[in-house]
């Protein structure tokens, strides 16, 4: 494959991938104001379990799967790649079989265990166990997924992931849409089963994905066998010797990308009913729920996706720095990727704190005290995830993946023993705490594993985090100005005032902080070798 044939490949990857993640994004809106946050919550008991199981029964296969398809064919051995795909789909059928019956199974535990069984209000047990079952469907079909993926990845064709994640995502969410709004607003149905139907389109979104694949396979099946008839050699592996390697691979990035499904299940476990021994009621605690683990969380997931995904493409470069010892390439390489993270996590975190109400009041308007709080204590810890995100691939580019999995440990360990507590002497926001805890600990130990490893020199980095820092503080002050005087007014007491309000400060912040980086020569310093406008 040509380097033009590889980059535009690598391009409609990443498109796929930022328009599943925006579509993923922009549905919450009309589903919250369907569901209302007790639905949110409800929605949250089923699918936080799920991804956690999703992600081991799936083992970070996509990328390891390409990793060594790439590796074989390299090799000019077509036949192991092909051999690795017909085995793993019944490998893949057999996990994702045993979570769907680990998750169907441990339902009644589960709802137990995060709600009051007494509960005369809000959600009840039966609801989350139907809720919990109803999304446990979508474990038989998303592993197979995630090898074909990997396998088609491996050969460079990066089209049928990056359209079978945009179908999938579009039929999820269609799913869940029509079917919430005709369960509840046109059949006259209860809230528990609108969620549980809602869950089960992820089951609906898996099968539109497949099918996408599947398309793709038929087509291109006789251009694979060719590709095999051309094979130089045929390494022969035993399937044993075969997974061990893969599993080589999968491992660390399974346990590393599992790090946000483990901190919000361990809220999951710990999180009602430490509010609730604080005093709060069954229906106060799953609103703060719902906001801690849907809607909050999804707003400050923006900044770190659009960071991470610009700063990732760099990342292969560490690889090929740090193996053949190009000692300059490797400090240049690191230097960018943190460059790019602080110049856009920071202002953005600072942004979202000040203007919690607004934001929260525009997109979501209903529950805006509690959630505005919510956001305001959790917008910081953006950062922390994205710079957790890019140093842990660091780590992994350098093949010192288990530094980055220590640390991952480490934070988990923290959020398990001081999140209840937190809880107990912050509220709801105890929990926010204590996930910021968690991360800063684990950020910590990876950029210490990286300037030890990689002799990497923190000065330039320092300079820059400070010129960011500046600049967003001059941000904050403008845009809470601004902001303030708005609220005086427009009251953010309606959703369309809270539209007004947080449309003209986000506009002033982003014209402020982009005057100064462009003026003051950091934003081409920073960006320049994506935008060359920039260095003028």
């Amino acid at each position: 494959m040509s380097d033009q044939q590889l980059i535009r490949g690598t391009m409609v990857l990443t498109a796929g991938i930022f328009l599943t993640k925006f579509l993923g994004f922009i549905y919450i809106f009309p589903f919250t104001y369907l569901v209302g946050h007790q639905g949110l919550a409800l929605y949250a008991y089923g699918y936080l379990p799920y991804t956690v199981l999703l992600s081991l029964a799936t083992l970070g296969i996509p990328l390891a799967v390409s990793k060594f398809v790439s590796k074989y064919n390299a090799l000019g051995d077509y036949h192991t790649g092909q051999r690795l795909l017909k085995s793993g789909l019944i490998v893949m059928s057999v996990t994702g079989f045993i979570a769907f019956l680990a998750l169907f199974f441990s339902a009644e535990v589960i709802a137990n265990r995060v709600l009051d069984p007494d509960n005369l209000e809000g959600n009840t047990v039966a609801d989350a166990v139907f809720t919990i079952r109803m999304v446990s469907a979508a474990l038989l079909v998303v592993p197979l997924m995630a090898i074909i993926r990997g396998f088609f990845q491996g050969n460079q064709s990066m089209g049928p992931t990056a359209v079978s994640q945009v179908i999938e995502q579009i039929v999820r969410i269609v799913f869940i849409l029509i079917l919430t709004y005709l369960i509840l607003y046109t059949f006259d149905g209860q809230l528990g089963t609108a969620i549980g139907f809602a869950v089960f389109g992820a089951f609906a979104g898996a099968l539109g994905g497949l099918a996408v694949l599947l398309w793709y396979w038929k087509k291109r099946y006789a251009g694979l066998q060719e590709m095999v008839s051309r094979s130089t050699v045929d390494h022969k592996l035993p399937l044993g010797k075969m997974y061990r390697e893969l599993l080589r691979y999968a491992l660390p990035l399974s346990f590393v990308g599992l790090a946000i499904p483990l901190y919000q299940m361990i809220d999951l476990w710990t999180f009602n009913p430490a509010m609730m021994a604080a005093g709060y009621t069954d229906t106060q605690a799953e609103t703060y729920f719902a906001s801690f683990t849907q809607t909050s969380h999804k707003l400050i997931m923006i900044p770190v996706s659009l960071a991470t995904a610009m700063s990732l493409t760099i990342l292969p470069t560490i690889t090929a720095a740090y193996t053949q010892k190009d000692t300059e390439k490797l400090q240049r390489t690191i230097t960018q990727t943190y460059q790019i993270i602080l110049f856009l996590t920071v202002p953005a975190a600072a942004g979202l704190m000040i203007l919690a109400v607004p934001a929260y009041g525009a997109l979501f308007a209903e529950e805006v005290t509690a959630g505005a709080s919510i956001l305001r204590n959790y917008a910081p810890v953006a950062v922390f995830f994205a710079v957790f995100a890019v140093t842990a691939s660091l780590l992994q580019g350098m093949e010192k993946q288990r530094m980055a999995v220590v640390s991952l440990a480490a934070g988990l360990l923290f959020k398990v023993v001081f999140n209840s507590l937190f809880i107990g002497w912050f509220g709801p926001e105890g929990g926010v705490y204590a996930t910021f805890g968690g991360y800063l600990l684990s950020v910590c130990i990876n950029i210490w594993a990286i300037g030890y490893y990689a002799s990497f020199d923190y000065r330039l980095v320092r300079k820059r985090f400070l010129q960011v820092s500046v600049y967003s503080l001059v941000m904050v002050l403008v845009t809470w100005y601004i902001s303030f005087g708005l609220q005086r007014i427009w009251p953010v007491t309606s959703q369309g005032n809270g539209l007004l309000v947080l449309g003209i400060s986000v506009t002033a912040g982003i014209i402020v902080y982009l005057n100064l980086a462009f003026r003051s020569g950091l934003a081409g310093k920073v960006l320049g070798h994506r935008f060359s406008m920039l260095n003028k």
